[in-house]
């Protein structure tokens, strides 16, 4: 499987990385973001374009994918909701329009948030917008379009979020991580697991077209070959 990745340089984005490299049965990673990760693979080619809102000077080399995992995304906190849009409804929406005029048999999971308002009318902006998204998406002619709505996701394998709310978090989670994953495991998933899913989500497909907390731990239980 040959798989394009947008925000690899995020917390979920590294983690989905790292398990393509491991497993053995994604064959090639494209990176497609504003900057590199830093890391080097025989399976990985990392993609700069100018202007991630138009990737026509890069589309020859956009063909030929089976799947994406667009784990792209900005924080809402102090966002206007115009601003917002644009960064999350609007990005994603012109980066898939381009990726399935060339891979029509491509794979898509989009990586939105547990809360995510699919009606498009709720009181929270960034789940009006999510769910906008997510809408969108699916109305586009892909093989299949995957929504992950992860709650609480703790990183792992030395992964860090670039949110210093976000580290100060995960440090205190980490403490006590063992025990909540004992009592509320439906409530927490990491790095580790969301990248499992979303490889075997993409070769044997998923349990539902929405995937929670409790679809990507149950999936990622299996997540089939390694070296």
């Amino acid at each position: 499987m040959n798989v394009m990745l947008f925000g690899a340089t995020g917390m979920v984005g590294l983690g989905a990385l790292r398990e393509c490299l491991l497993d053995s049965r994604v064959s090639q990673v494209l990176t497609v973001g504003r900057q590199r990760t830093g890391q080097v693979d025989p399976k990985l080619t990392e993609l700069v374009p100018k202007n991630l809102f138009d990737l026509a000077d890069v589309a020859d080399q956009l063909a030929g994918f089976d799947a994406c995992f667009f784990c792209l995304g900005v924080s809402a906190a102090g966002m206007s909701e115009t601003d917002y849009r644009r960064l999350t409804y609007d990005l994603t929406l012109s980066i898939a329009g381009t990726l399935v005029t060339r891979n029509p048999a491509m794979t898509f999971i989009y990586v939105s948030g547990e809360g995510t308002d699919s009606s498009e009318r709720g009181r929270m902006m960034w789940a009006r917008v999510k769910g906008a998204t997510e809408n969108a998406l699916t109305r586009l002619p892909f093989k299949a379009v995957y929504r992950f709505r992860p709650g609480y996701i703790h990183p792992e394998n030395g992964i860090t979020s670039r949110n210093r709310l976000y580290r100060v978090a995960h440090a205190v989670v980490g403490s006590i991580y063992p025990v909540l994953k004992a009592l509320v495991p439906n409530f927490l998933t990491t790095t580790t697991a969301v990248g499992r899913a979303m490889i075997r989500t993409a070769i044997e497909g998923g349990p539902g077209r929405i995937l929670t907390n409790r679809d990507i731990n149950a999936i990622a239980t299996d997540p089939g070959p390694t070296p």
